[in-house]
């Protein structure tokens, strides 16, 4: 039996309050505040059947709006980055709002990580929908956006919907950072991903080719330690910000799994989106936590399942335009279990 437990909310500084609901199924649970459609604490048991806490959150709404890291929450209307800002269709440019290095990421400055959601409940879950006007950010088009959080056994469901009354990129994806340990490193973890491609990034961490990673330092279809991976020459002592291009599935696709031996969780990661951005939390540092700690470089780490970066206007990445009255569909599922 799923139960809901509506939580007291916090104030908005903005004004208002942000919801806060907890979902639990008995086997894990979570907790989703409105603000973001941020998951602001997943717990999971390890292997002695103990719960705990595997994401990173704060303890406020100010400290949320405080931090640039999108810790928990839901990055739209196009998540990673745009170059210059800038989007044609048609003929017709749009400036989006840029953010970072004259980039547009994951949506702007205000983007859906800083809104409210409305919540409501599902059997299973809750359910968060969204507007997103016109010229939001620069993005064309109203767009209604749903998104499904579900507990199914050990597994959570994330499931967007959108839809557009003008021709619009869209790509939407969650942004928790995972450590499996409740620890200040992942160093310890194992990292595996099903990917034999990468988008070679250039120094604004843009994508310039798309190149086979055989043989290469981001070669990580078979597991291995995360320290090991960050000692690796070609990440220059920083560690993983790049997307795999993942292998055209209409199913779900098993694209990661990330473990631990000190609590034995595992974490299989399944999509039907083309893209897996890979994160080890390079910069972090300094940033608000929970009771009242900062956080440290490498904490945790974000499998963000995604549209490649930048392709709406690098089409050989793929199409992601939504033309008015289609639908704009990701679902990933997080599978959890123990070694």
């Amino acid at each position: 039996m799923v139960r809901c437990t509506v939580l007291a909310p916090w104030q908005d500084p903005r004004g208002g309050e942000v919801e806060r609901v907890r979902i639990d199924n008995g086997t894990i649970a979570i907790e989703v505040l409105s603000l973001g459609a941020i998951i602001r604490k997943l717990w999971v048991p390890d292997k002695r059947g103990n719960r705990a806490n595997i994401v990173l959150g704060c303890d406020s709404v100010a400290d949320y709006l405080a931090q640039e890291a999108w810790l928990g929450s839901v990055a739209g209307r196009y998540s990673n980055r745009i170059k210059d800002g800038l989007i044609t269709h048609q003929g017709q440019q749009y400036q989006l709002n840029t953010n970072l290095q004259g980039n547009c990421l994951h949506g702007g400055a205000e983007g859906f990580h800083r809104r409210q959601w409305h919540i409501g409940l599902l059997p299973d879950g809750v359910r968060l929908t969204m507007l997103s006007p016109d010229g939001d950010m620069g993005f064309p088009g109203n767009c209604r956006v749903q998104l499904d959080y579900r507990l199914v056994h050990n597994n959570l469901y994330v499931e967007f919907t959108a839809a557009t009354d003008k021709t619009s990129p869209i790509s939407l994806t969650q942004h928790s950072y995972f450590n499996l340990d409740n620890s200040d490193s992942i160093e310890s973890h194992t990292l595996q991903i099903w990917a034999d491609k990468l988008l070679v990034p250039d120094q604004r961490k843009l994508p310039i080719d798309v190149k086979a990673v055989s043989g290469t330092d981001f070669d990580l279809q078979q597991p291995q330690q995360i320290a090991a991976i960050l000692a690796k020459p070609a990440l220059h002592g920083d560690g993983l910000d790049h997307c795999y291009q993942l292998p055209k599935d209409s199913a779900l696709y098993k694209a990661a799994q990330l473990t631990t031996p000190q609590s034995g969780r595992r974490l299989t990661l399944y999509t039907n989106q083309p893209g897996l951005q890979v994160y080890t939390g390079n910069y972090i540092a300094g940033t608000m936590g929970s009771h009242g700690q900062r956080l440290k470089a490498h904490q945790a780490m974000c499998l963000e399942p995604q549209m490649l970066p930048d392709s709406p206007n690098q089409p050989q990445l793929g199409d992601p335009w939504i033309l008015p009255n289609a639908l704009y569909h990701h679902i990933s599922r997080y599978k959890f279990d123990c070694i």
